[in-house]
């Protein structure tokens, strides 16, 4: 939030000076109030109305509890006393509030201002009485808009109006990767446009959260590079969240925060209406067979490392057998109490490092010989395939993604090469 706006000049017989401020008193006192100032104005002033070298150009510092954005003007001329004309419009706010798009509206309030006075000397040639005109009502609408509703338009003649939006800024989005779910949470068919980018409207059909990053290129049958561009600007603006591609052969355990799934009895209901199959799936006769929150809770407390979602739905079908068991992990991992227990290779033999460390003419003509039909045995030609992941920094999931295999073909191959580890973490 703005906690001010003032605007302020270079005055030949006082320095700098402010002319106008919203609200009163919270930059330079008045003898008729009793507000304390936000800063000491002097002690900042030369940040204010810089030398002329340091004009045009966004100046922002901080105070102990505050922050002010300003950009500073100097306009040459003959027509001005000492042959220039010095102003800022700046504006301060608390110092942990998050400064990005309050920087953009200060460079365009001083861009349009700049150009006023270059049309009409709109600021030199205004007598007002300090808080008071034009300029400081354009201050005063500036303030109440921008906090209340986030924009403004202001008339400013009849040739000039100011359009002002103060878009929200979110934080970087995580990295984004071919094997990434992407799992929408708002109704996306409601937000679309005709008008939106072609490639978007491609892909927002197979955002389902069972299709990865990769698959939904493939089924939309548009370039790789632009999809992943459409679903991070997705991810940026908060309208999806990221899943591990679902398997029977994966492994979840739960975090510490499982603690708040058990104390929670709405969190428990949301989940079983959540996960719960309806009657048509079961084929019960009932509507819905539900499951209570606490075998729930005890279903999640069976998962564990080291065990397979195929193996815990063994011990737990005639529970499970109510349960969607993709809806279920879903629901952990997007309340944050089941974390997934990804699987890495790592080359050990000295065999295998020696032929990972090849380099990309030798593999060509390893993939070449194969492709011909020499001599070369299948198990190298895996591992001219696979090299580059077995650092154990390339979790199952992406190689599997990047390859276009399955978790059983991939584990099959590394046994046949040999001198690989499997980890777990």
């Amino acid at each position: 939030m703005i906690r001010a706006i003032f605007f302020s000049v270079f005055d030949i017989n006082e320095g700098a000076k402010v002319l106008h401020q919203v609200p009163a008193s919270f930059i330079t006192p008045s003898p008729s109030s009793s507000q304390t100032p936000l800063f000491d104005f002097p002690s900042v002033s030369s940040y204010i109305i810089p030398r002329p070298e340091f004009c045009s150009r966004l100046i922002t510092f901080c105070t102990p509890t505050h922050r002010v954005l300003s950009h500073p003007v100097c306009l040459q001329s003959s027509s001005y006393p000492r042959n220039a004309y010095t102003f800022s419009i700046a504006l301060v706010l608390d110092a942990s509030t998050p400064f990005a798009s309050y920087a953009t509206v200060t460079l365009k309030l001083a861009s349009l201002l700049q150009t006023l006075e270059e049309q009409s000397r709109f600021l030199s040639r205004d007598v007002s009485a300090p808080n008071t005109g034009k300029i400081y009502a354009l201050c005063e609408i500036l303030l109440e808009d921008l906090n209340n509703y986030c924009e403004s338009m202001i008339p400013i003649d009849d040739s000039n109006t100011l359009n002002i939006k103060l878009f929200p800024t979110y934080p970087p989005p995580p990295p984004l990767y071919a094997y990434h779910v992407p799992l929408s949470t708002v109704r996306l068919d409601k937000l679309t446009d005709p008008n939106w980018d072609l490639t978007m409207l491609r892909v927002l059909p197979h955002i389902d959260g069972i299709n990865s990053v990769k698959q939904i290129s493939l089924l939309a049958d548009a370039d790789y590079k632009l999809v992943r561009k459409a679903i991070e600007h997705l991810l940026y603006y908060g309208c999806l969240l990221l899943l591990d591609i679902f398997s029977f052969s994966a492994t979840y355990a739960t975090t510490a925060e499982i603690a708040s799934f058990v104390e929670d009895a709405e969190m428990q209901e949301e989940c079983v209406r959540y996960v719960t199959l309806a009657a048509e799936e079961t084929h019960e006769l009932s509507e819905r067979v539900l499951v209570s929150g606490l075998e729930m809770v005890e279903l999640y407390l069976n998962l564990k490392q080291g065990q397979t979602i195929k193996s815990f739905y063994v011990e737990n079908a005639e529970k499970m057998d109510r349960l969607d068991v993709r809806r279920f992990i879903t629901f952990g991992v997007i309340k944050g109490f089941l974390y997934r227990v990804h699987k890495y290779a790592i080359a050990t033999s000295p065999a295998s490092r020696r032929k990972r460390d090849h380099k990309t003419k030798s593999r060509q003509k390893a993939k070449m010989s194969v492709a011909v039909g020499t001599q070369t045995s299948e198990v190298d030609a895996d591992l001219v395939e696979l090299e580059g992941f077995l650092d154990g920094t390339h979790c199952f999931d992406e190689i599997c993604t990047e390859l276009m295999i399955s978790d059983q073909e991939l584990t099959a191959r590394l046994k046949a090469i040999g001198g690989v580890q499997i980890i777990c973490r």
